[in-house]
């Protein structure tokens, strides 16, 4: 008996713990699909939320400057829901972006921001004040077509992008962000969206079908959009003036200095900057006081005799700054979802103050065509369409690059006679007046946007260079009509190597035969409108 009940004791036993391990393998099995079922829904939840994200976002901008922040009000203004991030929008403290053509506030009236430069204590420009080996000469714009308000700008750039972040950030589409995008979510060579950190250190992701980088010219991302070549060919030192006149009020002043151009303008009603071009990547220092020195002895004896107390003042202030010059040609890869604009895309010498017209009037094209594309989802039809903004861009970028370029070599000195022949021809042409100041003072200012008409001008500077030489030619002395001869031969030679690169680096057929390639956009752009209508018909 007692060992039966032993035998009924153990089964009872093993039954027990088979029933024990059986409950507690169910409630782990039910805690586990509990656990993955809400691991299921928080995926769900994630990229529901990435899916909104997505919806709710038409067009990322990287960057809020002025290309940025003036892309953002434009295209905003038209409906598309954008999403700015800025890595700091605090005032920025620049010594460039201080000069606005009058081209450039043709393009700010165009896009509804002519009001940013009121209220910042902007400064009128009428044009230039050329100043060499104690000769001047005085370029208008010619603003005689105009209005009474249009003309140059010159301000304080940090004052001039707050109103134009403000102007954006006004508009209930328009998303503005501090942070730093660290880089472009790229799936299967297509742009979806951007990586970014915030200002408390968070990094998030955010996507759209169309994200455009526009981060200055130290952009970190450019490299996967384009073929970044950069070139410092000099470097500006600068310097504000206080309480003193231009000799000509209302004007620029550019001095052909040796070594190279010294520039003038007003930023407000009681400073003027100075901008002090030296060639190369090398300066003196500033800390042990060489570049001091430097600016002491070589450069302000060749400053107008008005500005020169204020000058020496300025430098025994202390308040001295530098800033590398850099160009870089545009070279875009395409890539669907994704576009360069601004100081990221392209730039040139900042000596004509022509960054802000390419900025802005790329802004003008780039929102007419979107304009005509309401499908941002299609991202390589969309990719296809804008590689007419390359084009289209060509006539007012090409003048102002391809004049930045040339006349920093013109301008600056030389060891070579052919050289210094070419620059002081240039002087005394614009000095002629009408045609042959006008034209190209136009071409400088953004109001006549036309390559051709530039390369003739710039030869026209090399015949006349050549014709000073020449038209005394009875009463040259014979044994200097060859080296008249050959020095013209030289100055045609140094013409060509000067504009030729430029020409080659822009492109001849964009640069002179846009309307080709216009109309090339034209066909795509119907073509893209007749699918579009075919497609909502079937679907209707």
């Amino acid at each position: 008996m007692e060992y039966q009940y032993i035998i009924r004791g153990i089964l009872a036993s093993i039954l027990g713990f088979v029933l024990w391990h059986r409950s507690t393998g169910m409630k782990k099995t039910k805690e586990s699909r509990e656990n993955v079922r809400d691991e299921v829904v928080k995926s769900s939840e994630q990229v529901l939320c990435q899916s909104e994200n997505a919806t709710n976002t038409d067009i990322i901008i990287v960057g809020a400057g002025v290309a940025g922040s003036a892309l953002a009000y434009s295209l905003g203004k038209d409906g598309r829901r954008v999403h700015v991030i800025e890595r700091d929008l605090t005032l920025p403290d620049r010594i460039v972006g201080e000069l606005l053509q009058p081209g450039g506030y043709l393009k700010l009236i165009e896009l509804g921001l002519e009001y940013c430069v009121e209220e910042i204590d902007a400064q009128q420009v009428f044009g230039y004040a050329l100043y060499k080996n104690g000769k001047s000469t005085k370029l208008s714009y010619p603003l005689q077509n105009f209005d009474q308000d249009v003309a140059g700008r010159s301000f304080h750039n940090e004052h001039f992008i707050q109103r134009m972040c403000e102007k954006a950030a006004s508009l209930p589409n328009v998303r503005l962000e501090e942070g730093t995008v660290t880089s472009l979510l790229e799936v299967e060579g297509t742009v979806k969206g951007v990586q970014y950190k915030t200002k408390i250190g968070q990094e998030l992701t955010t996507y759209a079908p169309l994200t455009i980088v526009c981060d200055g010219c130290l952009s970190n991302l450019r490299r996967s959009l384009c073929n970044p070549k950069v070139d410092i060919p000099s470097c500006f030192v600068a310097l504000i003036l206080e309480n003193c006149e231009l000799p000509c009020p209302n004007h620029g002043h550019v001095i052909l200095a040796d070594p190279s151009p010294i520039l003038f303008y007003r930023i407000s009603i009681s400073e003027i900057r100075c901008l002090v071009d030296i060639p190369g990547q090398k300066l003196p220092s500033i800390s042990n006081g060489e570049m001091a020195n430097y600016l002491k002895t070589v450069v302000a004896p060749q400053t107008p005799q008005e500005l020169r107390d204020a000058f020496d003042f300025a430098i025994n202030k202390g308040n001295i700054r530098t800033m590398p010059n850099r160009s870089m040609h545009a070279a875009p890869y395409p890539t669907p979802g994704a576009l360069l604009l601004g100081d990221a895309f392209n730039m040139r010498h900042p000596l004509t103050g022509g960054g802000m017209i390419v900025a802005l009037s790329d802004i003008v094209v780039l929102r007419n065509l979107l304009r005509s594309f309401h499908d941002l989802s299609n991202v390589y039809s969309l990719c296809k369409y804008l590689e007419s903004f390359y084009t289209l861009r060509k006539p007012v970028v090409s003048t102002i690059n391809t004049l930045a370029g040339a006349l920093y070599k013109v301008f600056s000195a030389s060891t070579d006679p052919a050289r210094n022949e070419m620059r002081e021809a240039c002087f005394d042409y614009l000095t002629l007046g009408g045609v042959f100041s006008n034209g190209p003072i136009a071409f400088l200012s953004g109001l006549n946007p036309r390559p051709l008409k530039l390369v003739l001008h710039f030869f026209a500077v090399a015949i006349y260079g050549i014709s000073r030489l020449i038209v005394p030619f009875p009463s040259i002395p014979r044994m200097w009509i060859g080296a008249c001869m050959w020095i013209g031969a030289r100055m045609i030679s140094v013409a060509l190597g000067i504009i030729c690169p430029i020409i080659k680096v822009e492109g001849v057929r964009q640069m002179f035969f846009p309307t080709m390639l216009t109309a090339i956009h034209e066909d795509w752009a119907s073509l893209h409108l007749w699918q579009k209508q075919r497609i909502e018909g079937k679907q209707v």
